[in-house]
């Protein structure tokens, strides 16, 4: 496979888990982020607390306050076996209010298949 094809098949695979973790977050979906997740992955809170695994998974069990939430303007960028992804969210909270934020996902490629090693929210 060529570079360009490569990067293409890394490409679609990222697209693809950045619209599971999106599905993820805004279903609650743990048992997802826990297959997609590294090990050692740390989450920067929009609170500027910091969570391992165990935390963000902890985080996402809690009931789903909001509804609608989408991912947009979404940027990946693959560097070899790390890639980063930027996304900017929108989402309507329980008092219908609309909000918006951003995230920034790194990706690294361990045994032939790309895990979160890092997830910093914005609000």
């Amino acid at each position: 496979m060529d570079a360009e094809a490569a990067t293409r098949t890394d490409l679609d695979a990222l697209l693809a888990l950045n619209r599971d973790c999106v599905a993820s977050v805004q279903g609650g979906d743990v048992r997802r982020f826990d297959e997609i997740l590294a090990e050692d992955c740390l989450c920067s809170n929009p609170d500027g607390s910091l969570a391992d695994k165990a935390g963000f998974l902890a985080r996402t069990v809690r009931p789903v306050t909001i509804r609608g939430l989408s991912a947009e303007d979404v940027k990946v960028r693959v560097l070899g076996d790390v890639a980063i992804v930027h996304a900017r969210t929108s989402y309507t909270m329980s008092n219908n209010e609309r909000r918006s934020g951003r995230y920034t996902d790194v990706w690294a490629r361990r045994g032939g298949r790309w895990l979160a090693v890092s997830v910093q929210v914005a609000r």
